[in-house]
């Protein structure tokens, strides 16, 4: 089947649907994919319209071109949309919203990084379940060399991952970390040569779209539970799990079991 497009606001964004894959391209490559506004904007957006698409089983986030994933949020814009507090505030509102809305989608989503992945890339990537890499991929939050603040989300999403002190590292340092560094530490979860990109995230995506969707679901919001600064919902996770186990697939998957066949999930 041909890949489906849909239509958006800006032709910075890209939403494209392909063999149960919902595919958000961040096309803006003569500035290496820097983030505009109207891309943050676009974010909740294209969620929304994978999401409402049951044929869609995970979400995968690239950067046009070959020189990058996101280099980061387009800083020309900046004296016209952070150059005052009450500016400011309002941008780090849309951008806030966009990598939470990101974070808290129900559906798998992965990064598939190649070239730089820095500052608001490393935000967008960081709000992914899954992060794949090319070898030769670059990793920063310049934060410091701009006088930028990091809201708490941004950080703690990033702390989630690598810990403490080498979160501490990446911001207070501002330097570039190699795809090898970025594997050792856990900010990315594979490295790959280029030429395997494409097909190493393709496997990712067939062999999480064959699982029952209703494990994966429960699984992403029980951890989004236990990583809650504020403790977790009990009840939640236990209605979760419970509806696993009340599931038609639950009956597919232990009768396909039994009868030695690949389960067929549909999603109830």
């Amino acid at each position: 089947m041909p890949k489906e497009q849909f239509e958006l606001p800006t032709p910075y964004m890209l939403a494209e649907k392909d063999s149960g894959v919902g595919w958000m391209i961040f096309n803006n490559p003569e500035k290496h994919n820097a983030v505009k506004v109207e891309m943050w904007e676009a974010i909740p957006t294209i969620l929304d319209c994978f999401e409402r698409d049951p044929e869609i089983k995970v979400i995968v986030l690239k950067g046009a071109g070959e020189k990058a994933f996101i280099s980061g949020a387009d800083i020309s814009e900046f004296e016209t949309v952070r150059s005052t507090k009450e500016a400011t505030s309002h941008y780090e509102d849309i951008a806030d919203s966009a990598t939470e809305r990101l974070y808290h989608c129900p559906k798998p989503t992965i990064a598939m990084i190649r070239g730089y992945c820095i500052g608001g890339g490393a935000g967008i990537a960081v709000s992914c379940d899954l992060r794949v890499a090319t070898e030769d991929s670059r990793f920063g939050i310049p934060a410091a060399k701009l006088s930028v603040g990091y809201r708490h989300g941004g950080i703690r999403k990033l702390v989630d991952l690598v810990g403490p002190s080498v979160a501490k590292d990446i911001f207070f340092t501002a330097r570039q970390l190699s795809a090898p560094e970025a594997l050792n530490v856990g900010l990315i979860n594979r490295m790959v040569p280029d030429t395997e990109l494409e097909d190493s995230v393709a496997e990712y995506c067939q062999t999480i779209g064959a699982n029952a969707p209703l494990t994966i679901r429960s699984v992403k919001q029980i951890v989004g539970q236990i990583v809650k600064p504020d403790g977790f919902d009990q009840a939640l996770c236990e209605k979760l799990v419970e509806d696993c186990f009340t599931s038609e697939d639950y009956v597919e998957g232990r009768r396909a079991f039994m009868e030695k066949r690949k389960a067929v999930f549909k999603g109830r």
